[in-house]
């Protein structure tokens, strides 16, 4: 019965290898189906597979490759539509609307998902973090803020990649040597991890190849699929591929989160997305106009028309706020459902995406103007994380920050 998940995840892709390698012609619906399904199941391979990695993989090995095999079902699509955009300019649009949908997602649902869990399962109104989260909060919040950037210019370039790069190289140097407490894998996992260690080592290499393979051979004819279906039905394509790709791509890190939840580890759990949320807006926001660069031939950039600009813009205050009502090492539940009421109303109304954007940046000055646990809790995870990075005790200030926010 343990096993039953493994053969679930494995055989969802096998309606689209069997079309694929047959070469039977099916309508664009379809293809997006059976392609978004393969992409689905091997999500959750090399989700589990990342888990079970860490039993035999050193922690600052681990931190570098695992973070990148997790990001890849995302990043494949993206890189599909960036790819694209360098002779196709329309493709830069859809590009832009996976990775902020993606990146509002594992916030507006993903962090409030945790958090109501937390409160449904042991009547706990906050979800408490450790304290050594501050080189995830430092770093999506310059992320953030460099987002700003970007958008203002109206293009992701080669200079943005560097920027970008460089706070995924920081953030590995201090994720590697933060708290290295293991965290018992988890649900399917579990299997795996508990077989002796040869059994584990081949096991886990089979998940990672056939995955990554899966993902590979799916990614193009499912953001192609994407798009037909929205000219199809006459659904707005932009909508389509923002909304309908992440779900794909984000459902196993937050089926892991949700099971660390469910056995008493929401903190944990929280901290698996803030971490989520860092490699998105660094490694595949970032490696963009690598991949337009590459395509072309030549040193490019994405370009951002108005409505990529607001949607970003809208990404970077969501993540703001979101960073705000973190900062004090908790998220409360009125937090959490201010989130998701915020997010919830975003595919409701399309139109508003700018005031939405401005409400939560008013939210975070707010915030950060009239809570002193807030400006505290930042300033402790810029001196913790510069703690980690030059690998020095934290300063008694910082203690002393971190131990008032607490309380």
């Amino acid at each position: 019965m343990r096993w039953i998940p493994y053969f679930v995840a494995a055989s969802a892709a096998a309606p689209w290898l069997a079309v694929m390698c047959s070469g039977t012609v099916v309508s664009g619906t379809a293809v997006a189906i059976m392609t978004g399904v393969a992409i689905l199941g091997a999500a959750f391979l090399l989700s589990w597979a990342c888990e079970v990695a860490e039993e035999d993989v050193p922690q600052a090995l681990a931190v570098s490759v695992l973070a990148l095999v997790a990001v890849l079902p995302e990043y494949a699509v993206d890189a599909t539509f960036a790819w694209k955009a360098a002779h196709d300019p329309e493709q830069a649009a859809y590009a832009i609307a996976n990775m902020t949908g993606g990146n509002r997602l594992m916030i507006g649902f993903g962090w409030v998902l945790v958090c109501v869990l937390n409160w449904a399962k042991f009547k706990r109104t906050q979800v408490t973090l450790a304290r050594d989260v501050g080189g995830e909060v430092t770093i999506l919040l310059a992320a953030t803020l460099y987002a700003l950037v970007p958008v203002w210019r109206g293009s992701l370039n080669l200079f943005d990649t560097a920027v970008y790069v460089t706070l995924y190289v920081l953030y590995l140097i201090a994720a590697a040597r933060g708290d290295s407490s293991e965290c018992e894998p988890v649900g399917p996992a579990a299997a795996l991890a508990h077989q002796p260690p040869m059994v584990r080592r081949v096991g886990v290499l089979l998940l990672l190849v056939f995955g990554a393979g899966v993902i590979g051979v799916s990614a193009e004819p499912f953001a192609e699929a994407l798009v037909e279906t929205g000219k199809h039905f006459g659904v707005d394509e932009f909508v389509l591929v923002q909304w309908v790709a992440p779900l794909a791509s984000e459902s196993p890190e937050v089926v892991v989160a949700t099971l660390m939840v469910l056995r008493g580890a929401s903190h944990t759990g929280l901290r698996a997305l803030i971490s989520s949320s860092v490699n998105q807006w660094t490694l595949l926001v970032g490696t963009l106009a690598v991949v337009v660069s590459i395509s072309s031939g030549h040193g490019a950039s994405l370009p951002l028309d108005p409505r990529q600009q607001k949607e970003m813009l809208l990404t970077a205050a969501q993540c703001l706020f979101g960073i705000a009502v973190i900062a004090d090492l908790r998220l409360e539940l009125w937090q959490a459902g201010l989130l998701g009421g915020l997010f919830v109303i975003q595919p409701i109304l399309p139109d508003w995406h700018l005031e939405i954007a401005f409400a939560y940046l008013a939210l975070f000055v707010v915030v950060m103007a009239w809570d002193r646990r807030t400006r505290q809790g930042l300033g402790a995870s810029v001196l913790t994380f510069w703690a980690l990075l030059t690998n020095k005790p934290r300063p008694p200030v910082v203690e002393e920050a971190v131990t008032g926010i607490e309380g």
